[in-house]
């Protein structure tokens, strides 16, 4: 066994029943300390399980959760229950089992509860209004940033005494984090639109938590500015990204910038032609018209005479004038169709009127390719050949009055010319801020626990071996000096005495200690007999001479 591990042994069988006791009590102390200290600090993580739960909610979850053997905290808000992490999965399914959480947007399930006696007519209508509410509160917040939503429908009513039938509405309030409030509204209001029946996006009125109006009346995206401004979104986004496409291989995506700005024409325009071909045609009908006349007619007269003013006389005719007519007509009338061709042309889409294309390229990159020794002849000439690629890849048309500008700039430190702005050190800290509180606070445990517990009792341990390796094995010269110059006899008999009468016993540990420490001077001069008894004797008759000789 090593000399070390004999002199820890030989110290601990020194201290006693008691002290070891002490000593034992210590390390099961600063065992139990750290693990303590290790169990909480590196406790597990929480997931969020729910949030926005009422608090009856809160309670039922708990109870389950707490009879499963799960451990959960509720937030401080107390509408949020956590989980330890890893068995969120687990707790979802055990409470979907119980039916928890109960939401308070109840669906078409209210159906499941209501009886198929003694419902009336407005009964039913109203359960199908609030199931239709709760149905589309749910999609509603399965949308992605949305964490609740309240929906409230009017339907349409139709009245005997009423001209006009009223038209459906809706109202809808969501509360929402990290989201576009304005365009999530948009959506919104088509989607409540399309799940009611006769309700238009115009009718539907969306609001936040905070009460601010984020869409009411007509849709504003349906007008004629906001579809321009999209459709030149979408146009230079893709001319841009044609660019980009076109330059990256060649230069790298850090090293150029593309800018690109669009008129568009959106109006709509309906044409419509009609062509005649007078080189063709067709007989279509042909109309003829057969007329003949024959007329004959004569003429009686009187002659004039006495007779004619006498009574009850017949006057005598003779024969007039005779003449005869006879007509003949013949119409012919043919129509002919004439070879058209009607076109009729409608167009929705959009024209480019034109388009402004700058682009900066980063000239060390150029400079790189080109070779240290570049001139700015052959720079030119490289930027001139980029320019060909980006007309080819935008499909410039000088005619149209585009414009393309290919610059050969130097890049500043940064993206787009900005510096990058890189988090805080304390910005940095806050977000490990938890972490680490919790290693320094280890740390800290375990610093103080090894320098009042485990220091002091190593050292304790260590102190005998030191002790008597120190001073072990003086010299005999080192032992001379530091032996005192007492009377002589009075030395000699103590020595003597305590040598034949064996009066040396046991010390104490401390004693034995202290005495290693500094002897008295009867263990020194025991000590220097074990040494050398012949130098040992010559020395007391040195000290024993002159007392004989006075």
């Amino acid at each position: 066994m090593p000399e070390q591990i004999q002199g820890i042994i030989h110290n601990l069988k020194g201290f006693g029943a008691k002290r070891l006791a002490i000593l034992a009590g210590i390390a099961a102390l600063v065992m139990a300390t750290i693990a303590v200290a290790s169990v909480y600090l590196n406790r597990p993580a929480y997931e969020t399980l729910y949030v926005g739960l009422e608090r009856s909610d809160v309670n039922q979850i708990g109870m389950v959760l707490g009879e499963a053997g799960i451990n959960f905290d509720v937030g401080s808000d107390g509408s949020s229950v956590l989980v330890a992490a890893g068995t969120t999965a687990q707790a979802r399914m055990l409470l979907a089992e119980k039916g928890l959480p109960t939401s308070a947007n109840a669906g078409y399930e209210l159906f499941d509860n209501v009886g198929s006696l003694g419902l009336t007519s407005f009964m039913q209508q109203i359960t199908r209004v609030r199931a239709l509410e709760g149905e589309i509160a749910r999609t509603i917040q399965s949308l992605s940033g949305i964490k609740a939503a309240r929906v409230h429908i009017v339907m349409s009513e139709r009245a005997n005494f009423r001209r006009d039938e009223q038209q459906p509405s809706a109202s809808v309030v969501i509360r929402f984090a990290g989201i576009d409030g304005e365009k999530t509204a948009m959506s919104v209001r088509h989607l409540v639109a399309a799940a009611v029946p006769g309700l238009g996006a115009e009718k539907v009125t969306v609001l936040d938590s905070a009460g601010n109006l984020l869409a009411a009346g007509d849709d504003s995206s349906n007008t004629s500015a906001a579809r321009t401004l999209g459709v030149e979104q979408t146009v230079e986004a893709q001319i841009e990204d044609n660019i980009r496409r076109a330059l990256s291989p060649y230069l790298g995506s850090d090293n150029f910038r593309a800018s690109v700005k669009t008129d568009v024409n959106t109006d709509s325009r309906q044409t419509e032609e009609t062509i005649f071909d007078p080189n063709s045609r067709v007989e279509r009908s042909v109309q003829t018209v057969r007329n003949n006349e024959a007329s004959s007619q004569k003429q009686a007269s009187s002659p004039a005479s006495v007779e004619q003013n006498l009574p009850e006389t017949q006057p005598v005719t003779t024969d007039g004038p005779q003449s005869t007519s006879q007509n003949d007509r013949k119409e012919e009338i043919t129509n002919y169709e004439i070879n058209s061709k009607r076109i009729a042309t409608v167009s929705n889409g959009y024209t480019v009127n034109r388009m402004s294309v700058a682009v900066v390229v980063n000239q060390q990159r150029l400079a790189t390719i080109l070779g240290k020794d570049a001139t700015p002849e052959q720079i030119a000439s490289r930027v001139a050949d980029i320019r060909k690629m980006v007309a080819s890849a935008t499909g410039f048309d000088e005619k149209r009055g585009d414009v393309i500008d290919v610059s050969a700039v130097e890049f500043i430190d940064g993206l787009d010319g900005q510096a990058i702005e890189q988090p805080g050190i304390l910005e940095s800290i806050g977000h490990y801020t938890g972490t680490l509180i919790n290693a320094g606070a280890f740390i800290i445990v375990v610093f103080l626990v090894a320098f009042f517990g485990l220091r002091p009792m190593a050292a304790a341990l260590t102190a005998q071996t030191n002790a008597v390796a120190a001073i072990g094995g003086p010299s005999f010269d080192e032992v001379q000096r530091s032996l005192p110059t007492p009377d002589a006899a009075s030395v000699a008999g103590a020595a003597q005495a305590a040598l034949a009468d064996g009066s040396f016993t046991a010390p104490a540990p401390l004693d034995d200690l202290r005495r290693k420490l500094r002897p008295a001077p009867q263990e020194r001069l025991a000590r220097m007999v074990d040494l050398n008894e012949e130098r040992t004797a010559q020395i007391l008759r040195k000290w024993a001479a002159p007392e004989a000789v006075g």
